[in-house]
């Protein structure tokens, strides 16, 4: 290590596995920005689902050990690369992804991952943007191509893709239903945007939902637990419905020919796989969306960034999601 060198503070995995292989080290270099890169104090940062996969070993993307877990912080702009224009330092920003980790006091980004955060949204609001509604308008906006009067339902509303979706499809002129598993989450459900609320843990949800909607069906489903509900998801499709595959545990049996009648469609998405221009076009509909006032993440439950073992705990085996989880550093 460089003589003089900033520390800081972080959480860093030296092997792949649950919640405890995270560390807290606070003789971490402080990264220093080059070319098209950007250095933020991080404020808050986001906690998703996607980071547990991505430390437990088991997801496609596999980060050169040890690093850093976190993709989604805000912050202030504490200095920048020689070819950045976009920002400037003390600029307050949020990002949809990292190079050097974000459950950290200092996170390095990419330029073109980084995002101005207007004066309306708090830095915990900032930092519950960046994949679960660039995901949820991936999945309704690309992939659904949802149209104004379609009926939607969101598995999993009360998260954080799950409320960005509500809110998004909501702001799209769609019906919207939700699933959640608590009554406090079925409540945040229906102040963001939701029509009606289910409770996917009643043994008859599914059938209370083919009642509201009748034979039509729904058009669009979007998933967030593929391995529980794919099955019956195509049984509750309209014709021409389609299935957007935002996340999934496990392995499940389907029978394809619940697909063929009806002509409806199952669909995957990983935001990772999104191109540059997909992402300007989704930050120019959720701008637009922070601007008019429907996009308002809301947040969850908070931890400091030594408790960062015990919020991928919690995300993992909660009983129900109520909310953006957010480290908050400052």
């Amino acid at each position: 290590m460089a003589t003089g060198q900033r520390l800081m503070r972080a959480i860093r995995v030296f092997e792949f596995g649950g919640p405890e292989v995270m560390k807290l080290q606070s003789d971490v270099a402080i990264p220093i920005p080059k070319d098209n890169q950007v250095l933020i104090k991080v404020q808050a940062c986001g906690v998703n689902p996607v980071d547990t996969y991505i430390c437990s070993g088991t997801y496609s993307r596999k980060p050169l050990l040890p690093y850093t877990p976190g993709l989604n912080v805000a912050g202030i702009v504490e200095a920048v690369g020689e070819h950045v224009s976009s920002f400037k330092k003390d600029d307050r920003v949020f990002t949809t992804s990292t190079l050097s980790g974000g459950y950290a006091e200092y996170a390095l980004a990419a330029d073109d991952t980084v995002y101005i955060l207007p004066e309306k949204l708090d830095f915990k609001q900032g930092a519950a943007i960046g994949i679960p509604y660039f995901t949820a308008c991936l999945a309704l906006l690309h992939s659904a191509c949802v149209k104004a009067g379609e009926i939607a339902l969101i598995h999993g509303a009360s998260g954080g893709v799950g409320i960005a979706a509500c809110q998004i499809a909501r702001a799209y002129g769609l019906k919207v239903l939700g699933t959640a598993g608590t009554e406090e989450g079925q409540n945040i459900v229906l102040q963001n945007g939701a029509h009606e609320v289910f409770n996917h843990r009643e043994v008859n949800y599914i059938d209370k939902i083919k009642k509201s909607v009748g034979e039509k069906g729904i058009d669009v489903i979007i998933e967030m637990l593929a391995n529980v509900n794919l099955s019956n998801d195509l049984t509750l499709l309209s014709r021409g419905g389609r299935v957007i595959i935002v996340g999934c545990r496990g392995s499940i049996e389907i029978n394809p020919r619940d697909t063929m009648a009806k002509r409806s469609s199952i669909k995957g998405i990983s935001l990772f796989s999104a191109s540059k221009e997909e992402f300007q076009q989704m930050a120019a509909a959720l701008q637009a969306g922070i601007e008019v006032g429907w996009l308002r993440p809301v947040i969850g439950p908070v931890y400091p960034l030594e408790k960062a073992a015990q919020a991928h705990k919690d995300i993992i085996h909660s009983p129900g999601a109520t909310g953006k989880m957010i480290l908050l550093l400052k």
